[in-house]
């Protein structure tokens, strides 16, 4: 239930947050629930079936499925930040968040996200040295430089969300605490500040453009090299094979930075807040339930892997 306005006006700076989710369809939420229940999941199923046919399946034990496993545990991890708050809200209309969550949700998030950037670079690293260095590939690209390589991404993530944390966190809020969004993200919150917050719009900006970017500019460098080599096969099946090894990695990326550049990226005056909530759901809903579906139904072998321990368990019974 919420509080009265007058009561919400004297507020102190560790008083709660109020998300607001999607405004005028109180009378879509059952709908809207079991939409994001279900995509809920899908993705946590999805994600934890590719976890565990790499696990239980020796063939599936390369590097490429080491990467594919990490993008597999982030992606669970991703969307458990704001599905079941957004859940709460739709269930019960609880939109009270407190100062501590919202802004632990809001580090989570946008450390997830620029781990995901890094790892999915480090992903065209690996297909780069599969397709460009083959000679070279398993001597480079062993365990211990896979669990190294995994490691770097997590750490990079987290602490370059550290300082789009830090300068919102010690932004004095006023007034009534109500964010236009369905989780704590950066706007919205700036948005209830009692001062100036350009400076700390822009160094948000700058360090979530430089953690996406420089890892958009490295994938883009690795394909130019995967491209020019896949064209200077001889045979037409080295370079199907090839390209296929790439295509699910290369639909994962444009999913993700084309709408992750939508909403961070693109000018404000260009669109709404409701718009902004739109592709808000599309990268943070919907992303996370494509990888299982990108990485096994365009993946001979994780198919194989799925069939083989259905298999096994239907003998057993």
């Amino acid at each position: 239930m919420l509080i009265p306005q007058m009561n919400r006006k004297n507020q102190t700076w560790f008083d709660d947050f109020y998300l607001q989710g999607f405004a005028n369809t109180e009378n879509y939420h059952i709908g809207l629930f079991f939409i994001f229940f279900l995509t809920y999941l899908l993705t946590l199923s999805g994600n934890m079936i590719i976890v565990l046919m790499v696990r239980l399946h020796l063939h599936l034990h390369t590097p490429m499925y080491f990467f594919i496993t990490n993008l597999s545990l982030l992606e669970i991890w991703y969307i458990s930040t704001t599905a079941p708050k957004l859940l709460a809200i739709l269930a019960t209309n609880d939109k009270r968040v407190s100062f501590r969550w919202c802004f632990a949700q809001l580090y989570m998030f946008h450390g997830l996200g620029m781990t995901e950037c890094c790892l999915l670079a480090v992903m065209s690293f690996d297909r780069y040295m599969a397709i460009c260095k083959p000679l070279r590939y398993t001597s480079i690209i062993n365990d211990r430089m896979c669990r190294h390589l995994a490691l770097l991404c997590w750490i990079y993530g987290f602490i370059a969300a550290t300082l789009p944390l830090s300068f919102t966190i010690t932004v004095p809020f006023c007034g009534l605490r109500d964010i236009d969004h369905f989780f704590c993200d950066l706007a919205p919150l700036l948005n209830l500040a009692c001062i100036d917050t350009s400076l700390n719009s822009k160094v948000n900006r700058c360090v979530i453009g430089f953690a996406t970017m420089s890892n958009f500019i490295f994938i883009i460098i690795m394909y130019i090299n995967i491209i020019y080599s896949i064209l200077r096969m001889k045979t037409n099946t080295g370079r199907i094979k090839a390209f296929s090894t790439c295509s699910s990695h290369i639909t994962v990326v444009m999913l993700i930075y084309i709408t992750a550049f939508t909403v961070y990226a693109g000018p404000k005056a260009w669109h709404s807040v409701d718009y902004d909530k739109m592709f808000a759901v599309v990268y943070a809903m919907f992303t996370p339930l494509m990888n299982p579906i990108i990485y096994s139904l365009r993946n001979k072998d994780v198919i194989m892997a799925v069939k083989k321990t259905f298999n096994l368990t239907y003998k057993k019974k």
